[in-house]
């Protein structure tokens, strides 16, 4: 099957026809050597990355069963990569031929055999019971510093020939602090756009080419340059991640295009419930003038992203790209003294310099004055959220706040959860969540409810946040579940080294112990229903900051009676926070 997709309002049949030219020149001419040998790559990346995991789709039992069903041998994968390795562009060709040329495709179903169970010697009746939970360490790292003052973290894992780097730069959303908001996401979705000696379809092609992959992203407090990159095509694939890093040139007509990307990304955060409150929500608890006081999306607003020049984006690579302001993770089939060389080499155009300081200061709450209120016409239900700034993720209570968190909205099994879905019905799902930061965090606890049961659900989640810290306290069986459910999954949670990247990442981002995970099993076991519910006494309901988005003419005269909220002003405000008239 050839499948292609057309964007809407796009030329269907001009798709069309670039697939029939397309078919017609396979079939005429063969595909070129280069093309076969990126196919090949990719094909042989897929595959190697994919069996790194023990289940799922790629993953180890994956290709085993599929060897020995299809290929009558758990070894037969092996047959099939030879097989990719030594096909010609003349053979493809000739298959295409075979199959793509008549119009006709025929399908013969063989049905199998019929096969019975055997025996298994396993008594159905008794419940199996669980063994001991394995020891969970994260693999051991080395620290190292380039001559640039770049801290370099490397980990070594040699299960597949893969190395995977992550750049950390302490820059992320927050630092669109003084700047038109939606800068750091603009300019980040630019950094692969274009260097001086690459346009953004040779770096997309090269990659593909080496069976590599390059990202760029952004979150609340970093920005992240990644690759993963073949062992054998590790060195022309951080050839490329270098110039990506210190190269970008942010070409005009790219830039352009990622800018009407983002505004279209606004439009449709505007329309969706739960993105409109995430929108407005950091100004309400962080007030003007807090590097976190922006969306939490990072897009910024149509009115500062339509003015963001490609000179804003150029000036904020250039303030926040400094080597003593970033971390380069490096896990995979790789040693200390064999990547450092490298990327001391790489890297020496990259000068050592200072970058600006995010203020991400502490935030006092205090007593809310009123409720907010996001009017959408004919909306079938509302989105309740309720905020609250908290402390940074490194806090000497944090794994205490993560099972409190877990026990009051963080699984199914929640009281949040269990309480709005599967008692009252009022909602497919409710929970309560820390978004992780360097600063004072933001806690969010929020549900999706039917429109006639908006005021309802407000004071249900009022009333397990007082429970959670302390008028209703907390069972030995909910801090053995939340215990459970946070530790018994350890054992496989550093499965791949993009997993295991991932971790020391937190720990590089957020200041930790360099063991903090070896000993986090032991400490989430420790706590106890007291301490969950002192922690659950810092999430003050007379200090929450609720939004709410749905049908005002259906929801505002409920919201008014909520008896915490007596005297409280309903302040209706549109999508980018601004207050509109009080009445209809």
């Amino acid at each position: 099957m050839i499948q292609a997709t057309a964007r809407p309002g796009g030329d269907l049949a001009a798709v069309e026809r670039a697939i029939d030219e397309e078919l017609a020149r396979l079939l005429a001419s063969g595909p070129t050597e280069e093309e076969v040998a990126r196919a090949r790559t990719g094909e042989i990346a897929r595959f190697v990355r994919g069996v790194e995991r023990i289940g799922g789709f790629g993953g180890k039992s994956d290709v085993l069963a599929q060897s020995l069903v299809f290929g009558g041998d758990p070894e037969a994968y092996k047959r099939r990569l030879d097989v990719i390795r030594k096909t010609t562009a003349v053979e493809i060709q000739e298959t295409a031929k075979r199959w793509l040329s008549d119009g006709v495709y025929v399908l013969e179903v063989h049905p199998f055999a019929k096969l019975a169970a055997g025996p298994v010697g396993a008594d159905r009746k008794v419940r199996p019971a669980p063994g001991a939970a394995p020891e969970a360490r994260i693999p051991a790292f080395q620290r190292a510093k380039l001559s640039n003052g770049l801290k370099l973290v490397v980990a070594e894992r040699h299960s597949v020939p893969t190395v995977g780097l992550a750049l950390l730069v302490d820059a992320g959303f927050a630092s669109d602090q003084g700047v038109l908001p939606g800068t750091a996401r603009l300019a980040t979705d630019m950094l692969d756009e274009g260097t001086k000696a690459r346009s953004s379809l040779a770096i997309s092609a090269e990659m593909q080419q080496l069976g590599a992959s390059l990202q760029t992203r952004s979150d609340l407090d970093t920005t992240t340059i990644s690759l993963n990159a073949l062992k054998a095509n590790l060195d022309q694939s951080l050839d490329v991640f270098a110039d990506v890093l210190l190269n970008p040139t942010f070409p005009a007509a790219d830039f352009d295009r990622i800018e009407k990307q983002l505004l279209a990304s606004i439009e449709q955060e505007s329309a969706q419930p739960f993105a409109m409150a995430q929108r407005v929500l950091p100004r309400l608890l962080y007030g003007a003038g807090h590097a976190y006081s922006n969306s939490l999306t990072g897009s910024g607003t149509k009115a500062t992203v339509s003015k963001i020049t490609r000179e804003d984006a150029i000036k904020w690579h250039a303030s926040w790209f400094k080597p003593t302001n970033a971390t380069l993770v490096v896990v995979g089939d790789t040693t200390l003294a064999e990547i450092q060389p490298k990327l001391e080499k790489l890297l020496a155009p990259w000068k050592a310099g200072e970058a600006p300081k995010k203020n991400v200061a502490a935030v006092q709450p205090k007593a809310g004055d009123a409720v907010y209120l996001m009017d959408r016409p004919g909306a079938i239900q509302s989105i309740v959220i309720a905020g609250l700034a908290t402390t940074p993720r490194q806090n000497p209570d944090e794994i205490t706040q993560t099972v409190m968190n877990t026990i009051l909205g963080g699984q199914f099994i929640s009281r949040l959860n269990m309480n709005l879905r599967e008692d009252k019905h009022w909602t497919y799902g409710a929970r309560s969540l820390f978004i992780d930061a360097r600063g004072p965090r933001p806690f969010l606890a929020y549900a999706p409810v039917q429109t006639d049961k908006t005021k309802e659900s407000v004071e249900e989640i009022l009333k397990e946040i007082r429970g959670i810290g302390g008028e209703r306290p907390v069972t030995e069986d909910e801090v053995g579940a939340a215990q459970n459910g946070l530790t018994l999954t350890l054992p496989g949670r550093w499965e791949t080294a993009d997993a295991v990247a991932g971790s020391i990442s937190e720990i590089v981002r957020f200041g930790f112990d360099d063991r903090y995970f070896d000993g986090y099993a032991t400490k989430v076991r420790a706590v106890k229903p007291a301490d969950v519910m002192r922690a659950g006494k810092a999430l003050d309901p007379t200090k929450l900051v609720f939004v709410i988005v749905g049908d005002r003419s259906k929801i505002e005269a409920g919201l008014k009676e909520v008896k915490e909220w007596k005297g409280l002003e309903i302040r209706a405000i549109d999508a980018d926070g601004n207050v509109v008239p009080a009445t209809r």
